[in-house]
């Protein structure tokens, strides 16, 4: 197997549009159709419920999982292009005409297996800015934010792919989040 079907795989599995699926298996629903309009587990909580958004995120998680392992088979190089591949194939999914979700939770499942200890810092960190706050989005995009700073300081000794690589996810995730970032500048965010 080669980089060209790492990516092609990695970004179909991307595709795979956990939130979408399950609000048309167990209510009928789009779940482009409510709340922000994105195909994520945020969404999918907003407009389904807590248990069908838990499946999805444990669904987005898993397929970033998934891709960066098949990925590895190649090495680094390998393990970096599925983790991207996938991601933006959650993000921008050809079969839902571009109009994904925003990535953090397939993002955490790239990081899980490329970097299990700056996941664990980035995740904690999210995680008390979402509980303090209720806002999801302004937890993801620190989270995010805290991504390659994380991989520069606490990785010893420095990776630079890895640095890059955290640097090219947390940018994607941030531009994700624009339309968020304009909400919580103007106090109009939705709260969890």
């Amino acid at each position: 197997m080669n980089y060209f079907f790492i990516a092609i795989i990695s970004y179909l599995l991307g595709n795979i549009s956990f939130a979408y699926i399950l609000g048309k298996i167990f209510t009928k629903k789009d779940v482009r159709d409510y709340g922000s309009g994105n195909a994520g587990a945020t969404n999918a909580i907003r407009a389904f419920g807590k248990k069908i958004g838990a499946m999805v995120f444990i669904g987005d998680v898993l397929k970033g999982v998934i891709a960066v392992l098949i990925g590895k088979t190649l090495g680094v190089t390998g393990m970096y292009l599925a983790g991207a591949m996938v991601i933006i194939g959650h993000n921008w999914p050809v079969f839902l005409n571009f109009k994904g979700g925003k990535g953090v939770a397939t993002t955490i499942g790239v990081m899980i297996i490329a970097s299990p200890f700056v996941t664990m810092i980035c995740f904690v960190l999210g995680l008390v800015v979402i509980i303090a706050t209720r806002t999801v989005s302004l937890g993801s995009i620190i989270g995010m934010a805290m991504a390659p700073l994380a991989a520069g300081i606490f990785v010893r000794p420095f990776d630079m792919s890895l640095f890059i690589f955290c640097l090219f996810i947390g940018t994607m995730a941030i531009y994700r989040h624009k339309e968020n970032i304009k909400r919580i500048l103007n106090g109009k965010e939705n709260k969890l």
